[in-house]
């Protein structure tokens, strides 16, 4: 096999690997990097061409480090099919459409010319490539005499999101994808069968950090809602940034049930956007699919609003209650930017991550601050010192290290390919498989360098 990692800054971002297995030749994702913007945020897919073309594109899942860039893989491959599970089939127009929306208000905000990237009708238009798998059903595909089986299996990270095993005449390939064995309100962790491949391609998201003694996500849960719950007695404001596919409707779940059990106290709940629009995705995937635990009435019950912010950020205030925006790095201009903007200058309010936050965003520069620090909002060129305590929580959508070292190991490959994590991540993976199985090879990928594994 030769393997190809097209995501320009590795690491964590534009998310995209070129595979050539025998004859066959096949990408898996194509998204953008989410803290970069025009051509820097995209894959190197000036890597394929017509002249070498591919058979078939597989998606993962939803998010845009995954997504954001398949109209432009598609625009060079205009007939390919791109695999992908039945509720990623029914949220993908729905993101991208999203992103050419940010994309338009970027390219004016920031002065992008290249903005956006593709048009609502290119959305529309590669629609029609889209083919659904079940879970745990192979698809079969012939070229001559070569055979290759493609199964993909539910990974727990979001609804719809896939781990993928290939199987080709002389090799077998299991890609984790995002990966979460943990079960959510609203989704089961992933269901993995026991297997024996040749080649894993693993996430590394988790490497860094390993998970804390009585950390588990029940525990966890629990002083998220002890630490809500002063708050909210106290007067303040509780800001959850949070990504708008999977994490807010997770995040929503646990609210309506802490508050039923009264392990949260009634508040004013705020959203609003792309994650409250999914909302009415999930009831349908739940409705026709049952592989998500999620209605809309949760919403109706919360009595969710849409947020009030002022209308020059950080100056006047904000309603008291509980805010659920995205996105959940705060990325500029994002509704959790501006909320944070107003509200981490009072010591009465408190900022929970919820979920992974690079640590060069604003989000992740806000989680590394210490209280009196000064906080920049250079969107609004605005500096504000922070007052309110910020407060990391782990409930991620990503398996802890040890998690992953056990799926690998558990796989006995030939060879280990390491994706989706940041580079002191990729070096603990790298060491740790090193030192259990000195035959086996593990690959750290450079950016656009083509292996043979």
């Amino acid at each position: 096999m030769n393997y190809t990692d097209l995501n320009r800054l590795g690491g964590i971002g534009a998310n995209s690997s070129l595979y050539e297995v025998g004859s066959f030749r096949f990408v898996v994702d194509a998204g953008i990097h989410p803290k970069e913007t025009g051509k820097a945020s995209l894959p190197m897919l000036d890597r394929l061409n017509g002249e070498q073309p591919i058979d078939f594109v597989i998606l993962t899942h939803c998010h845009l480090d995954h997504l954001g860039a398949l109209p432009l893989l598609l625009k060079k491959f205009p007939d390919v099919p791109v695999f992908m599970s039945i509720p990623t089939r029914m949220l993908a127009g729905r993101m991208l459409r999203n992103s050419v929306n940010v994309m338009k208000r970027q390219g004016r905000e920031q002065s992008i010319p290249e903005y956006p990237f593709f048009s609502f009708a290119e959305v529309e238009r590669i629609e029609h490539q889209y083919e659904a798998l079940r879970f745990d059903t192979p698809k079969v595909l012939r070229k001559g005499k070569e055979k290759m089986e493609i199964v993909l299996y539910p990974s727990g990270h979001v609804v719809g999101a896939a781990s993928v095993l290939v199987q080709h005449d002389d090799a077998s390939i299991f890609i984790t994808g995002d990966i979460l064995f943990d079960d959510q309100l609203t989704l089961p962790g992933a269901w993995i069968p026991e297997m024996q491949v040749d080649i894993v391609v693993t996430e590394t998201t988790r490497g860094c950090t390993q998970r804390a003694k009585g950390r588990s996500r029940e525990e966890e849960c629990a002083r998220l809602y002890a630490s809500m719950t002063e708050t909210l007695k106290g007067g303040g404001s509780c800001l959850l940034p949070v990504f708008a596919l999977g994490r807010l409707q997770e995040i929503m779940a646990m609210l309506h049930l802490a508050m039923k059990r009264g392990e949260l106290p009634k508040s004013p709940v705020f959203s609003g956007g792309l994650g409250l629009d999914l909302v009415d995705y999930f009831d349908d995937i739940a409705k026709d699919t049952g592989l998500v635990r999620f209605r809309r009435r949760i919403l109706n019950e919360l009595k969710v609003g849409e947020p009030r912010y002022p209308k020059i950020p950080g100056q006047g205030a904000m309603p008291q209650g509980i805010y659920v925006l995205s996105s959940g790095m705060m990325v500029e201009y994002t509704p959790s930017y501006q909320a944070a903007a107003t509200l981490v200058g009072s010591e009465r309010n408190r900022v929970h991550f919820v979920g992974y936050c690079d640590p060069d965003t604003p989000g992740g520069k806000l989680r590394a601050a210490k209280p009196g620090d000064p906080i920049s909002f250079d969107a609004y060129d605005l500096s504000v010192t922070l007052r309110s305590p910020v407060e990391v929580y782990d409930l991620s959508g990503h398996a802890d290290r040890d998690e992953l070292l056990h799926l690998v190991q558990g796989m006995d490959p030939e060879a280990v390919i390491l994706t989706h994590g940041d580079a002191e991540a990729r070096v603990w993976f790298k060491e740790r498989l090193g030192a259990n199985d000195a035959t086996c090879r593990v690959l750290d990928p450079e950016p656009g360098k083509t292996y043979e594994v």
